[in-house]
């Protein structure tokens, strides 16, 4: 029997009793599964393991900065990718058959049936309550941040919730994916606030307070509902990880965030967490550069006006763009005709691998949250608060190297009214979180998708049904009806959604 979503029903990836980066070395039938300590905390790293790892294309680093940076203003696909779906991308003159958009969908269905499957079966084995309760609210978590980028990047999407229901499922309202979403990172606020040996990255109660702050930032810019609950909720969930005791700050020295020495440090709050050591094929290749050299990589920054826009002063700039590297082998520096992408450059092999995948990818990390409470706070109350002003000027004083950020500084901002906080807060996030697959989420949510890329003369195909991307030509082939077509797309027959807020 066939089912909308590539599933895994039958196995399981089977990884280390507690290492999220060993890779997989065995499948095991369910029949036989989830019945000791062993086996429970097997499948839940399976579910972590989504994050990280599909062949060489894992979720995080690779097909959502597809879709979410390409997919933007600031990025473009280059000549080093003979794959036609990821300049498509980067165009954004994709169709329902591209298969980045159709490994995402699988992917992020594929963590979603994990989830499920450790949802429901951890309660029958013989693990001590203790870690039943835990393991079950990670799944609820990870769960939960699946479907927010699923409903984010497709709308109403299929509800699956238990082994089984994927069957034929049709596409479920917003509404109340989102009321899933916050049920289940409700549920995995019964989370350890910290981890400790090979335990540390999992899921914990500060990650769930952060997430819930986003999800009723992003539900309060796209519902009609009961917005201004939304946006308090969005406040007080920042607020507890701010003011919870868990001890996160903002690094000083920004770069220290991809640091492979530094990793879970007192910035991260979630992150993707990739395997340390060598760079195989499966965990590297050319994406974000090409070695010291001009040739085109898959990824590369538009052009050199999203890098100019930076101040010199700011270490944001030197932070996410590589415009010269150190050539260690004959002392001299190499200077790109159009700068990298930084992020995820390992400098320390810049001869042999400048991009590598065992630096690990902030998923949430403190700035975001000092930022989600401004912008909360902005949209509620129309115009900014102290506290606004506050979270939103401690990220422009790491930036400026003005510390402690907690200590008013020249660069603070002051004296705006509700549009220009507004706008200036939206600058900030670009600047902050270049390459971290943010920017298409943002530009969505704010309604400035069009009028955005749009400024972009090689993204002249920009249209309001960018605005969602395509559900999967192979999803739609199992069941068309309850899979219907977002507008804009080929076998579209909904109306156009999309009114004159959205710019």
């Amino acid at each position: 029997m066939k089912k909308i979503i590539i599933l895994i029903n039958i196995l399981i990836v089977m990884v280390s009793c507690n290492d999220l980066n060993i890779s997989p070395t065995n499948s095991i039938v369910q029949s036989s599964f989830y019945k000791t300590e062993l086996d429970v905390t097997t499948a839940v790293n399976g579910v972590y393991y989504t994050l990280t790892y599909n062949g060489s294309h894992p979720l995080y680093g690779d097909l959502l900065f597809f879709l979410v940076d390409l997919g933007s203003d600031y990025a473009r696909a280059g000549n080093n990718t003979n794959m036609m779906s990821i300049k498509s991308l980067g165009t954004l003159q994709y169709d329902p058959s591209n298969d980045r958009i159709d490994l995402a969908w699988s992917n992020l269905y594929q963590g979603i049936d994990r989830a499920n499957l450790a949802i429901d079966k951890i309660p029958n084995s013989t693990a001590s309550d203790v870690l039943k309760a835990r393991l079950i609210n990670e799944s609820k978590f990870l769960r939960a941040l699946f479907y927010f980028n699923a409903v984010q990047l497709w709308g109403p999407i299929p509800l699956v919730l238990h082994e089984g229901e994927g069957t034929n499922a049709t596409r479920t309202p917003v509404d109340s994916v989102y009321l899933q979403i916050t049920k289940d990172l409700k549920d995995a606020l019964n989370l350890p606030a910290s981890y400790s040996g090979s335990d540390v990255g999992r899921a914990t109660n500060g990650a769930a307070n952060a997430l819930l702050s986003k999800v009723y930032l992003t539900w309060a810019q796209t519902s009609t509902l009961d917005q201004t609950d939304k946006y308090d909720k969005a406040v007080l969930y920042a607020n507890q990880v701010i003011n919870g005791g868990y001890g996160y700050k903002l690094l000083e020295n920004f770069l220290d965030i991809w640091d492979i020495t530094k990793k879970n440090g007192k910035e991260h709050i979630f992150t993707a967490q990739f395997a340390l050591g060598g760079c195989t094929n499966t965990m590297c290749h050319c994406t974000f550069a090409t070695g010291l050299s001009n040739a085109e990589p898959v990824a590369w920054v538009s052009d050199n006006s999203y890098y100019n826009i930076f101040d010199n002063r700011d270490q944001r700039k030197a932070g996410s763009f590589a415009k010269t590297l150190y050539n260690p082998s004959n002392g001299t520096t190499f200077t790109f005709d159009v700068p990298r992408f930084r992020k995820y450059i390992d400098t320390t092999h810049v001869l042999t691998s400048t991009s590598r995948r065992d630096i690990d990818v902030p998923i949430i990390r403190y700035a975001d949250v000092l930022l989600f409470k401004a912008e909360a706070l902005n949209e509620r109350y129309h115009g900014p608060t102290a506290e606004a002003y506050e979270a939103i000027n401690e990220i422009r004083r790491r930036a400026y190297k003005q510390f402690p950020v907690t200590s008013p500084s020249t660069y603070d901002f002051s004296e705006l009214s509700y549009e220009q906080f507004r706008d200036t807060l939206r600058q900030e996030r670009y600047f902050e979180f270049v390459e971290e697959q943010q920017r298409w989420f943002d530009l969505v949510r704010w309604k400035i998708l069009v009028k955005t890329i749009s400024k972009n003369p090689l993204k002249s195909a920009v249209s309001k049904r960018n605005y969602l991307f395509p559900i999967p030509q192979s999803q739609r082939e199992i069941n068309p009806t309850g899979l219907w077509q977002n507008w804009g797309y080929d076998g579209a027959t909904v109306p156009d959604p999309y009114d004159v807020s959205y710019q």
